[in-house]
């Protein structure tokens, strides 16, 4: 396999799964058809947001021909850099011509990454890519934060429930005052963090890449199948082929 190498899932990924447990794309299996798109500047793809049955956000139009989804960790370095490469480039082609959907879905490797999850998904769902596209990329710069941390510093990060240590995290690094510029107080924050049913949303994310076979992030499928590229180019290549087939009726 060529291009960056996919970040490995520590044994921690285990650990984080069991603690969700606890804590309480495809295009159909019917004949394959192209579907019908509206005219052109009928409908603003870049503004649609939707969400998935185990709550993972899309953008895009929800019936594109190619499905795009993408099974990231917030900590994952190589994934934020995929975010950098490719953001820009998929919202200025494919995506506003209704040709592709770009899903996120969180794969937790560890604490921080369950925080940032929940405070990306913390909020109105249709800004929920400005605060994933904020988080990632920025990463660089808390993550490097996050490191500075002794393990002595970081113990409240891995003790007690869960809603605790992320409010531990959260004050640590400085979360709450970022939530707040966008207009999220300090007790909607802590409310997200005691919400059940978000934690069930993670879980099934969590649920559903395994099942898919994922392994590492970033990862991807392509039209419900998981492929084999990790980098920005070869997700392209791959993204452009596709297209191709369905033009073709090669699918």
């Amino acid at each position: 396999m060529s291009g960056r190498p996919v970040m490995k899932v520590p044994r921690k990924t285990a650990r984080i799964a069991a603690i969700l447990a606890c804590a309480a794309l495809g295009l159909g299996a019917g004949p394959a058809k192209k579907p019908a798109l509206p005219a052109a500047g009928k409908v603003n793809w870049l503004t649609q947001v939707g969400l998935t049955a185990q709550g993972a956000h899309r953008y895009g139009n929800p019936d594109a021909p190619v499905k795009l989804v993408e099974y990231v960790s917030y900590t994952c370095p190589h994934c934020a850099h995929f975010h950098k490469e490719s953001e820009a480039v998929l919202r200025a082609t494919v995506v506003p011509k209704g040709q592709v959907s770009v899903t996120v879905s969180n794969f937790l490797r560890n604490p921080l990454d369950l925080t940032v999850a929940t405070l990306t998904n913390c909020g109105d769902p249709k800004r929920f890519f400005v605060r994933h596209a904020a988080f990632m990329g920025t990463q660089e710069t808390w993550l490097a934060k996050a490191q500075g941390f002794n393990k002595e510093q970081q113990a409240r990060w891995y003790q007690g429930e869960l809603p605790i240590r992320m409010r531990a995290i959260a004050s640590d690094m400085g979360f709450y005052a970022k939530m707040e510029g966008w207009g999220i107080s300090r007790p909607q924050v802590d409310a997200c963090f005691d919400d059940k049913a978000a934690f069930d949303r993670l879980r099934a994310q969590q649920a559903d890449a395994e099942a898919l076979g994922v392994q590492g992030t970033p990862s991807f499928t392509l039209n419900g199948k998981l492929i084999e590229e990790h980098d920005w180019p070869s997700v392209s290549k791959a993204i452009t082929e596709s297209l191709a087939r369905q033009r073709s009726g090669n699918i």
